[in-house]
């Protein structure tokens, strides 16, 4: 078996909801996994503070402005498989879940051209995980956890 690289990434996440959608954002060829929607958010500075990540985080990808961000739940991910590169990795991943309010009529816009975020959109919780939007298993336990079954 190859020797695998260990990496462990605190992220933020910003869980956001309105009128039975999600906002959702989708993961840029230079991203990993390209192609996957997942909530937006990502990892936290060296030195800086979660609560202001997810802040930064979502105006980057999405445009929007936080008017509130509480910290809802701790989302983990470990996976020791072929990762980025083609190289085998044992990851773990640490998502901080805040539940977030924007002004959902403001409309979309990526301020971080040339990221790891290409798409963003309102998606309809009920086309959520479709072929047209596949998601991330964070995805999943955010919605499991917006309708009160996590």
């Amino acid at each position: 078996m190859a020797e695998s690289s260990r990496t462990q990434r605190l992220g933020a996440y910003a869980v956001v909801l309105s009128e039975h959608r999600m906002l959702l954002t989708r993961i840029s060829p230079i991203g990993y996994p390209a192609g996957m929607w997942t909530l937006p958010g990502g990892g936290v500075d060296h030195g800086e503070s979660p609560h202001d990540a997810v802040r930064r985080e979502l105006y980057e990808e999405t445009g929007l402005v936080a008017r509130s961000a509480v910290l809802t739940d701790v989302h983990d991910v470990h996976v020791v498989d072929i990762g980025r590169e083609d190289q085998y990795e044992d990851y773990h991943g640490v998502h901080l879940l805040y539940v977030v309010d924007v002004d959902a009529d403001k409309p979309l816009e990526i301020k971080d051209v040339g990221g790891t975020t290409d798409r963003v959109a309102w998606v309809p919780i009920g086309e959520i995980g479709s072929p047209d939007y596949p998601v991330l298993e964070m995805v999943i336990h955010a919605i499991g956890l917006a309708r009160g079954e996590e």
